[in-house]
């Protein structure tokens, strides 16, 4: 059974139509990348997902039922962009309130704060809590219960670099353990290594969906290679051996463009040259793919 089915679903806001067609699945213990420009329908594929909205046309099952059924809202963690919480509890106190609320075992709270880094502000008032503080209490929340199906939107908000790598361990445990995870965010890089596949939507539309090699092989984009030439003998030299090569870093830096099937060809030719002391290769990253199938969306609408 998947965690969530969405089929052939439009959302109408009035007039407005904000999803078209909307295709989509998520497996048990899978992480989906949800990307998108602000207004792409991201939100609205949660709040569907969350039952806070019932398709205008179409199916929306999570974990095999009614997303509205009160189990699986039970089964559900949400953390949203934009945590607001009572400034005058606590952060036990907070977490303890939403355990309450969601029938969660209440001596799972200190579990959680120490989980998300926040046993030493635990007796501290919420309203003197940072904005990374506050947005680690809400992953905190999100968690009370186990979820089967966790929803994190733009989950590294206000995150320094060390508490964003502990949040993506973090992902990376509950995918092991066979939490559902649907992760929506803006920045980027990073995501690619803890995602299972992502899916860019565009206009309210699908316009890529797949794990990294099968949108690198739709993308068709070039892989570069960079190389240091010890003897800086510039452009000129590599692309009279017929390669595609621009300088970069100034002086011994260049970098080659080649397609995937000629990528060991590439790298047997550079490496057969004396002066070459060097090779870094670099892989179309998640970003790269997610600005061509956004100029390819806009180039199509």
């Amino acid at each position: 059974m998947n965690a969530v089915d969405i089929a052939g679903v439009d959302q109408h806001y009035g007039a407005s139509q904000v999803l078209h067609e909307l295709n989509l699945t998520l497996a048990e213990g899978e992480v989906l990348g949800l990307f998108g420009h602000n207004g792409a329908g991201k939100t609205t594929t949660i709040k569907l997902i969350l039952g806070l909205l019932k398709a205008s046309r179409g199916d929306v099952r999570v974990l095999g039922q009614s997303p509205a059924h009160a189990d699986v809202r039970r089964l559900l963690g949400y953390l949203p962009e934009n945590v607001s919480f009572y400034a005058q509890l606590t952060g036990r106190e907070t977490l303890q309130h939403f355990a309450r609320l969601k029938g969660a075992a209440l001596s799972q709270c200190d579990e959680l704060l120490e989980q998300v880094g926040l046993t030493d502000a635990a007796m501290r008032r919420v309203k003197t809590y940072s904005k990374g503080m506050r947005q680690r209490l809400g992953l905190a929340q999100a968690l009370l219960g186990t979820p089967r199906l966790l929803l994190l939107d733009e989950p590294t908000v206000g995150l320094d670099p060390i508490a964003t790598q502990s949040l993506y361990q973090l992902i990376d445990q509950l995918r092991q353990h066979g939490t559902s995870i649907i992760l929506c965010s803006h920045v980027l890089p990073g995501v690619e290594r803890h995602i299972d596949r992502a899916a860019i939507l565009a206009g309210g539309r699908l316009q890529a969906l797949g794990d990294l090699p099968s949108l690198r092989a739709q993308a068709g984009l070039p892989i570069r290679i960079r190389l240091h030439d010890s003897q800086a003998r510039g452009t000129q030299h590599w692309q009279a051996q017929g390669l595609a090569a621009s300088a970069i870093n100034g002086g011994h830096w260049f970098e080659v463009s080649t397609g995937q099937e000629g990528k060991l060809g590439v790298l047997r030719q550079l490496l057969a040259e004396s002066a070459v002391s060097d090779v870094e290769l670099h892989q179309p990253s998640l970003e790269d793919l997610y600005c061509h199938f956004m100029q390819q969306a806009g180039g199509n609408q």
